[in-house]
C-alpha cells in the first residue's frame, strides 16, 4: 500500500509511521513543524526515523528511501496537497496532524479552525478527487464532554462538547460521514483515549509530570486529584490504527471507533508509579478543575474488538517503565 501519514512529526504520528515502514509499506509523512511545542522534539522524531537534517524547505520530498519520504506542508495548502496527492497516488490517508491541546483551544481558538476544520476539509476534498480507498483521521474522547454514561461508547450522543478543541474534533465526524456517503469512500474516525509513551507530547501529563519530579518542581493536580484517565500506551495504539486500516473495504461507509484501554485510572494512582519508575517522590499542588476539563474517560471499546480484535495488554507499570526509560535517555539523565 501506498499511504500518507499527515503529522508525521508528532507523537502518534511519528510511531505509525515507523511501524508502517518497518511493515515494509510505501510511505509519505507530512508536517508542518510548528511551533505549538518545541520544535526539537518533532525534529527529533523526524532524525529517529532518518531524516538528519534539522532545515526542511517547504514543499520539498526529503526521501529517506524508496519507501519512506517527508514533505513539510500546511493542511490549509490546498494547491500543495493537491501536488502531493497527484504524484503518489495514495491508497489510503492515515490524518492525524492536528492543533492539540484542550487548554489551548481556549487561548488561541482560531488556530483551531485553520488546522482542524479547513485543513480537515482539504483532506476530505483531497480524498474524494484523487480516488482514496480509505480515510482514517484522528477524532478524540473529548468528543463526549461531561458525559455521565459510563463506559463511553459509539453509540451516545456527542452533541455537548465543552472545549473548542472537542468541537472541531465532532465535526470532523460529521464531516467525514457526509463525504463518505456523497462520494463513496471508507472513512473511519478513532476517538483516541489519553495516549502516552516514547516521544509523547511534552504538553501532556506524563512529560509534564517527569521533567517535575526530576526538578524537584511542583506538579499542578487539577481537581485535588480526583479524576481517572484511560492511559492508553502508544503500542497499542498503533496496533489499533493498523488494523483498521486493513480491514476490509467490501462495505464503503464511514464509522467511528474508540480505541482506548478500557481501563480508566486514578491520576494519583498514575502519579504514584511514576514516582517509582522515576525512583522520585514529586511535589503536588492541588487545583481546581480546569476549564474544557472533565473528571473521568473510559473507552467502551467492544465495537473494535469486533471489527478487528482489538485487545490492548499494556500494564500502566510496563507502560510508565518503557516511557520513563527513554525520556531519561532523551534528556540524557542516564
Amino acid at each position: 500500500m501506498n499511504i500518507l501519514v499527515t503529522g508525521t512529526a508528532g507523537f502518534i504520528g511519528f510511531h505509525v509511521t515507523k511501524k508502517l515502514e518497518e511493515l515494509g509499506m510505501q510511505v509519505v509523512g507530512l508536517d508542518n513543524l510548528n511551533n505549538y511545542y518545541d520544535v526539537n522534539l518533532k525534529l527529533a522524531r523526524l532524525k529517529a526515523l532518518g531524516f538528519e537534517q534539522q532545515n526542511f524547505d517547504y514543499g520539498s520530498i526529503n526521501t529517506k528511501n524508496n519507501a519512506l519520504s517527508f514533505i513539510k506542508c500546511d493542511l490549509t495548502d490546498y494547491e500543495s496537497l493537491n501536488n502531493l496527492f497527484s504524484e503518489f497516488s495514495f491508497d489510503a490517508v492515515i490524518h492525524l496532524a492536528a492543533q492539540a491541546g484542550v487548554r489551548y483551544s481556549i487561548e488561541s481558538p482560531f488556530s483551531y479552525v485553520q488546522s482542524n476544520l479547513v485543513g480537515f476539509s482539504n483532506i476530505l476534498e483531497l480524498c474524494r478527487h484523487h480516488k482514496i480507498k480509505h480515510l482514517i483521521y484522528a477524532s478524540s474522547s473529548s468528543v463526549y464532554g461531561d458525559s455521565k454514561e459510563i463506559p463511553f461508547n459509539e453509540e451516545q450522543k456527542t452533541d455537548a462538547p465543552i472545549s473548542l478543541y472537542a468541537a472541531t474534533k465532532k465535526s470532523n465526524e460529521v464531516m467525514a460521514f457526509a463525504y463518505s456517503h456523497l462520494y463513496g469512500f471508507k472513512a473511519s474516525g478513532l476517538r483516541f483515549f489519553t495516549v502516552y509513551g516514547p516521544w509523547g507530547r511534552p504538553d501532556m501529563a506524563p512529560i509534564l509530570f517527569a521533567e517535575a519530579i526530576q526538578k524537584g518542581e511542583t506538579i499542578k493536580v487539577f481537581n485535588n486529584g480526583e479524576m481517572q484517565r484511560d492511559f492508553t500506551f502508544i503500542n497499542d495504539i498503533v496496533e489499533g490504527i493498523l488494523g483498521v486500516l486493513n480491514m476490509p473495504n467490501e462495505n464503503l461507509k464511514h464509522e467511528v471507533f474508540n480505541i482506548g484501554n478500557s481501563k480508566p485510572i486514578d491520576l494519583m494512582d498514575f502519579i504514584r508509579e511514576m514516582e517509582k519508575q522515576m525512583g522520585k517522590k514529586a511535589v503536588l499542588k492541588m487545583m481546581p478543575m480546569q476549564p474544557g476539563d472533565v473528571k473521568m474517560t473510559f473507552a467502551d471499546t467492544k465495537k473494535l474488538a469486533d471489527c478487528i480484535e482489538y485487545r490492548p495488554n499494556t500494564s500502566l507499570e510496563d507502560g510508565l517503565r518503557t516511557f520513563v526509560t527513554w525520556f531519561k535517555n532523551y534528556n540524557q539523565l542516564v
